[in-house]
């Protein structure tokens, strides 16, 4: 039987990949909001969308849905709003009935998270997100090979992704409402470290500026030297000879982790999960956004273990 959905922040950059998401798993989107209204997208799911750009009609309607017949009420609403909205439009989505599809990251700071689980033991909903790497088979197979050892692993992670000057202008260069490097472009991969090599034992930070970061992870089963940045410059050659505008790598005792295809349709694949009952919730989300605001938080370490390269140039 197929869900009704809503959706917050459906004129945003990452909206398309839960419209198709909601499409291809069969269900039906009936409402959507945005502050602006540049949604034209939204004809190449429905031309039956209730679109809203003021969130306090968006919940009226949702919540007269909830009051009406049970075939017209939103079961589900995908949040692709900015990072530091996640938390109240979950808020929003439980009270009106509905389970909750968020984007990454669920929430910036940890506190967050218990007031959220408060409100599902109230209501009696679920808040699900977006934990695409943990579906990608590349890297399921990968963890799938290191569950059979204890070993502790060298690991090495690369994020570049380049912005321009917007990027500082909008709400992603504003750390209270991204959470700044580590969170807003960092947090998937370090979901995905802690979830390949277990919980987090202590952290050093070498370098952090609104562009990059850089610092050192122990690991259960490894220590991890990583590095993330916003800045174009910083791409390696190899990136830069073939044009490319994102640069990506972790390698694990020196050998490179192959995950670069099989990207596109990964929100599709949480989505299914989801529906299936096996989608990731708080309790999944929580280790990384409290690495993640331990990361923001922490003194500049000295570098008394081997920084990351592209630290070192």
């Amino acid at each position: 039987m197929s869900k009704n959905f809503a959706v917050i922040g459906v004129g945003g950059y990452i909206a398309p990949r839960h419209l198709r998401a909601i499409r291809d798993t069969g269900n039906r989107l009936v409402a959507a909001v945005d502050t602006k209204d540049s949604v034209g997208v939204l004809d190449q799911y429905s031309y039956d969308v209730k679109f809203f750009t003021e969130i306090e009609r968006f919940d009226r309607h949702l919540e007269k849905l909830r009051r009406g017949p049970e075939e017209d009420r939103i079961h589900f609403v995908s949040v692709c709003s900015p990072n530091y909205l996640h938390d109240s439009h979950c808020r929003l989505a439980l009270r009106v009935g509905a389970d909750v599809i968020c984007e990454k990251p669920l929430v910036i700071n940890p506190w967050n998270l218990d007031a959220l689980e408060e409100i599902e033991a109230e209501t009696k909903r679920r808040v699900h997100t977006i934990l695409q790497l943990r579906v990608h088979p590349g890297l399921i197979q990968l963890r799938e090979s290191l569950q059979s050892s204890k070993d502790i692993h060298d690991v090495e992670l690369t994020y570049i992704t380049s912005r321009g000057p917007w990027y500082h202008v909008s709400w992603k260069g504003n750390h209270e409402k991204s959470g700044g490097v580590a969170t807003n472009i960092g947090i998937h991969f370090f979901d995905l470290l802690i979830w390949l090599f277990g919980p987090v034992g202590g952290i050093k930070v070498y370098h952090k500026d609104d562009d990059k970061m850089s610092g050192f992870i122990e690991l259960e089963r490894a220590r991890v030297r990583w590095f993330l940045s916003v800045d174009k410059n910083d791409l390696p050659e190899q990136a830069k000879i073939g044009g490319k505008t994102t640069y990506r790598s972790i390698t694990v005792d020196g050998k490179e982790v192959e995950f670069s295809e099989g990207f596109t349709d990964l929100h599709t694949r949480v989505y299914e999960e989801t529906l299936a009952g096996r989608g990731f919730g708080i309790k999944d989300a929580r280790p990384s956004v409290e690495l993640t605001h331990d990361i923001r938080s922490a003194e500049i370490s000295p570098l008394d273990t081997l920084p990351h390269p592209l630290l070192r140039k």
